[in-house]
């Protein structure tokens, strides 16, 4: 059960993503405690294959063990619209998924399933878009006009990663959809030319409607999914549905979507975010339910066969994760505060192959989304909630904490 904070809603902006759900479960649910951050002190809750892989750290405790390395970040590009995740191109620039503000279109309950109130209906337009950063930090529009879906609380769905399969961009566009607002596209993966313009090569929204998870929660149910995290395989696109709960593979040649894992049928409602790859096997994280304690999410492996297991404990809200060469892996924490998120409290982790923790980056802003950098360097989008227009990219220099003797390179997910 999670707390009423209906008095408190009254004083949501009407600008930017401010919100607030009975289960927090889209990955944009985040930026709520921003507003509520004030009242939620007054509100109680009821409450692949294995080979290669990630050595599996003890996982006997959730306590976190960690040794402070935080680095200076730098600012790197501004002026984003609520940036989320952020992939280097086979050009050697930054490409940015921005979830846009949305727009006046929207869709009735005879036309399809809505997205029941407090957070229901949607509205759209299309502002969402991908950014292209130089090399100078320089931003310019690299493609436009995705479907943007604005939510009754100010939430905003749009595109929500980016990734590259034989030197062709893919983006996800999670704000598409006739229940976020648009009849003119679905949720999918849409394939972008090397001009910027885009189609959608997979409908997600068809494909979840005609695949049904095993365990979906009623009381906070997004109809056409608020896809967040895709990372590229082979041949494939792998992409992470938080509402429903799932992991999908989609033939980036065919548009073809077949389920990895129904996340749901196994652990629940965990809200699933993001995923990354090391060696051919899969690895995903989750935000959790808000009010969340500190130290409650998980780093998940998902095996040959399908099957779930948990190789880390004691993280917070991850938005994100990406490996480096060298098997390290690297785990964005949007919050790492007890119950909801709140601004500056955000850091990214090193985990090695042993287990050890460094946190290399802290006090960020609401982070949304991470990746390294053929230059050796992390890469974060920052201010990914909040007032529109203050979106960021933060660079971060990866000194080594003498653990062991591995140079940074570029990594997977």
């Amino acid at each position: 059960m999670v707390c009423s904070l209906a008095s408190a809603s009254e004083n949501l902006s009407p600008e930017g993503p401010f919100m607030f759900t009975r289960q927090s479960t889209q990955l944009l649910h985040i930026a709520g405690a921003l507003v509520l951050a004030g009242a939620v002190t007054a509100c109680e809750a009821g409450t692949g294959p294995a080979s290669g892989a990630l050595a599996t750290p003890d996982v006997s405790s959730a306590a976190r063990s960690e040794v402070a390395f935080p680095a200076t970040p730098m600012v790197f590009a501004t002026g984003l619209e609520y940036p989320r995740g952020l992939k280097f191109g086979p050009d050697g620039a930054l490409y940015v998924a921005e979830a846009g503000t949305a727009g006046p279109s929207f869709t009735t309950e005879a036309q399809c399933r809505q997205v029941q109130p407090p957070v229901g209906p949607y509205r759209n337009g299309a502002s969402s878009r991908i950014s292209r950063i130089a090399a100078s930090g320089r931003r310019t529009t690299f493609a436009s006009g995705f479907p943007s879906g604005v939510n009754a609380f100010g939430d905003v769905l749009g595109v929500a990663a980016v990734a590259f399969v034989e030197q062709r961009m893919f983006a996800l566009s999670s704000g598409g959809g006739c229940s976020h607002g648009t009849l003119g596209t679905p949720a999918g993966i849409a394939r972008v030319s090397s001009t910027g313009g885009w189609s959608i090569v997979a409908d997600l929204s068809a494909w979840q409607a005609a695949h049904p998870v095993a365990r979906s929660f009623a009381g906070d149910f997004e109809p056409d999914g608020s896809w967040y995290g895709m990372i590229a395989t082979e041949h494939a696109l792998v992409a992470v549905e938080p509402n429903h709960g799932e992991v999908v593979s989609a033939d980036a040649r065919t548009g073809v979507v077949s389920r990895i894992v129904d996340v749901s049928a196994s652990q629940g409602h965990i809200v699933p975010t993001v995923a990354a790859e090391r060696k051919g096997t899969l690895y995903f994280s989750n935000l959790g339910i808000f009010p969340s304690p500190a130290g409650s999410e998980n780093i998940y492996r998902i095996s040959r066969a399908g099957d779930v297991s948990v190789v880390a404990t004691g993280f917070t809200k991850v938005l994100g994760l990406v490996f480096d060469h060298s098997g390290r892996l690297y785990v964005l924490e949007s919050s790492t505060i007890n119950g909801f998120p709140a601004p500056s409290t955000g850091d990214v982790v090193r985990l090695d192959k042993k287990g050890h923790r460094t946190v290399i980056v802290n006090n960020l802003f609401l982070p949304t989304g991470i990746t390294i950098g053929p230059d050796g360097r992390l890469y974060i989008s920052n201010h990914g909630f909040g007032p529109p227009g203050q979106g960021e990219i933060l660079r971060v220099d990866l000194l080594d904490d003498g653990r062991d003797d591995d140079d940074m390179e570029p990594g997977d997910g």
